[in-house]
């Protein structure tokens, strides 16, 4: 894919990863909008991402499959074309299973697992016309499991198992889909703040690279799956 001029969506790109990722991709020439839950946070990534009318911001909670609608609706207006979406907006709860708040849950269930199916279903035909791109942000933990992160597990193994099944149902139209698994990344995930004490960790902008590399492959070559963890976890 020629990536100047190309239209990419993120969802929950106003921090971490999905600012990251945006960064990479407007770096490359690209018109990128971001969204995110409430339009504070989408002006200020906005704001921080300083690339003019290459930028759009949208308020859009993945949770309901109208906000997603309206988004792709805005976006098309806007730029008259979709390239690439990528399925960023997840949440986590940690907990034993016996302490699980049924709220927690269900937010991460309706926010990680219900949101790529309502980001990819609001986007999907935009993405037929374009043969475009199609990408989840899912995690180790889709194929890892481990205490505390039963309801995490969850929606991520849920995420890599939709992912993989909508790339064989979409593959028909030249639409390419990926799921990108990461370990420790240093983001807001979690309520963490980023610092130095971070650096052992995957960077955003190591994520973004790696969306640009799947970007610019080949079209007859798909990594349809990825797992990418830091090199030394040791230096923790």
């Amino acid at each position: 894919m020629d990536l100047e001029g190309k239209v990419a969506y993120i969802t929950g790109g106003t921090k971490g990863i999905g600012l990251g990722i945006a960064k990479s991709l407007l770096q490359q020439g690209m018109k990128v909008a971001i969204s995110g839950r409430s339009r504070d946070s989408v002006d200020k990534a906005v704001n921080q991402l300083n690339g003019g009318t290459n930028v759009l911001g949208v308020v859009s909670d993945v949770v309901g499959l109208q906000d997603e609608i309206d988004a792709v609706e805005h976006i098309l207006k806007t730029w008259k074309r979709l390239d690439v979406v990528m399925a960023n907006a997840g949440v986590g709860h940690f907990a034993p299973i016996d302490a699980m708040k049924p709220e927690d849950w269900n937010q991460m269930i309706n926010t990680n697992l219900n949101g790529v199916f309502h980001t990819l279903k609001a986007s999907v035909e935009a993405l037929k016309l374009t043969e475009g791109y199609y990408m989840t942000l899912a995690s180790l933990a889709g194929t890892n499991f481990f205490a505390t992160a039963a309801g995490y597990n969850a929606t991520k193994f849920g995420v890599v198992g939709f992912t993989q099944a909508a790339m064989l149902d979409l593959r028909k139209y030249n639409i390419k889909v990926t799921t990108i698994m990461p370990g420790s990344v240093a983001s807001h995930f979690n309520s963490n703040e980023p610092s130095e004490k971070d650096a052992w960790k995957i960077q955003p902008e190591d994520i973004g690279k790696l969306v640009v590399d799947l970007l610019t492959m080949h079209p007859r070559t798909l990594p349809s799956k990825i797992e990418v963890r830091p090199t030394r976890p040791d230096l923790k």
